[in-house]
């Protein structure tokens, strides 16, 4: 049986610096989380589920999983995602951030195919710098579970772990890179206007074996990381 990667997003935010949960926000006609739901399944993971936490919601083909400690932070909404899944046969997991809408399929893309040539985690890097999506093998599912925590989400797992990261991907996006949307988000529409949900400027492919962006930063490995 072919191995499969799933999807997780992560939704749960009310969206403090957005005025709105983040989920509900709309650009270029799709909300954050359908951009997201999206994303994902473009890039091909599956199944997806999506994390809620300050509102419900509902995308066809998308499994909703609410985290009732979603005000502690990110981290318990990560497990309670790699938990929806503990029960499937999903060898892998890419996790996205609703609030990202810039990251392409490609990079998710990427990361999956990174996973099939025996990478256990891989992270999307933009100018060498490791940001979003992450791609968790299943076998350490327990452990970013357990080092998961207020919103530190999987960098406590990748700090202690370093050695683990054995493929970094570079998907450079034509210049843009998955910064987070804020309550004016008139770059980010404008950015935009020409894709449709779910997508962005396709990445151009490059590979660095290690931790090699990371480690360049010692102290802090997983900053911008779920």
């Amino acid at each position: 049986m072919t191995e499969h990667v799933a999807g997780i997003l992560l939704a749960a935010g009310d969206g403090s610096r957005l005025g709105q949960p983040k989920a509900t926000v709309e650009l270029a006609g799709s909300t954050l989380a359908e951009r997201g739901a999206t994303l994902l399944r473009d890039g091909g993971a599956e199944p997806v589920i999506v994390v809620t936490g300050a509102i419900p919601v509902e995308i066809p083909g998308v499994v909703s999983v609410h985290n009732p400690d979603w005000l502690t932070g990110m981290g318990s909404s990560l497990a309670t995602g790699l938990r929806a899944l503990a029960n499937g046969d999903a060898a892998a997991a890419v996790i996205a951030l609703a609030d990202q809408p810039l990251v392409g399929a490609a990079a998710v893309r990427r990361l999956i195919a990174a996973h099939a040539s025996g990478a256990t985690v891989a992270i999307a890097a933009y100018d060498g710098k490791p940001r979003n999506p992450v791609l968790i093998g299943r076998v350490h599912w327990p452990a970013v579970t357990e080092a998961a925590a207020g919103d530190a989400g999987a960098r406590p797992f990748l700090r202690a772990h370093q050695d683990l990261v054995i493929d970094e991907i570079v998907a450079e996006q034509d210049g843009i890179a998955p910064g987070r949307v804020h309550r004016d988000a008139g770059t980010q529409q404008s950015a935009l206007q020409s894709f449709g949900p779910g997508h962005a400027p396709d990445a151009r492919r490059g590979r660095s074996r290690g931790w090699t962006a990371i480690g360049r930063n010692p102290d802090n490995p997983g900053r911008g990381l779920a």
